[in-house]
């Protein structure tokens, strides 16, 4: 099957939810997050600016205790396999040089930071990631994650008001 048929198909079985859920749906997706749910929450969906806003910060940060609580053990049981050993070991290593600077100088701030600049692979998955590489502690990752998804909801919210005021 060709991605384009898959992504055709997601497509189309999104169109048979309601906007809201798309949002959260998407949202709840790794790399595309909110960046990618709001200004679709706005432009496709017609939902009010608050409203898109609310429902896609709510589905971004969904996945972030579920991420600090069983990342552990997921990556445990995933190591068994040699494959799963190798990818893992190699997308740990690329996050950790990623991130190393800024974790390791600022914290939480620095967490926080990363999370907020909303480009891709920076968002509530990647940070995630990055608390358990760098052993934070969780209360403390889901705060900093937390303030991150709703900085960057309001750069992604001004952004995507911008471009659409300017298309008309």
């Amino acid at each position: 099957m060709h991605y384009l048929d898959v992504a055709h198909g997601l497509a189309e079985a999104l169109a048979l939810l309601p906007g809201w859920l798309v949002t959260v749906i998407i949202s709840m997706t790794p790399f595309v997050e909110l960046r990618l749910s709001l200004p679709l929450a706005i432009a496709v969906y017609h939902m009010p600016e608050l409203t898109a806003f609310t429902i896609a910060v709510i589905g971004n940060i969904i996945p972030i205790p579920f991420i600090l609580l069983f990342l552990g053990r997921i990556e445990h049981w995933l190591r068994r396999y040699a494959w799963w050993d190798r990818k893992l070991t190699s997308f740990f290593n690329r996050t950790r040089i990623r991130a190393t600077g800024p974790i390791q100088h600022y914290g939480a701030l620095g967490l926080w930071l990363f999370v907020a600049i909303p480009l891709p692979v920076t968002g509530a998955w990647t940070g995630s990631l990055i608390a358990y590489l760098f052993d934070l502690d969780s209360r403390r990752a889901f705060c900093a994650i937390t303030a991150g998804v709703l900085t960057a909801g309001l750069l992604v919210l001004g952004i995507t008001m911008g471009v659409l005021s300017l298309l008309g």
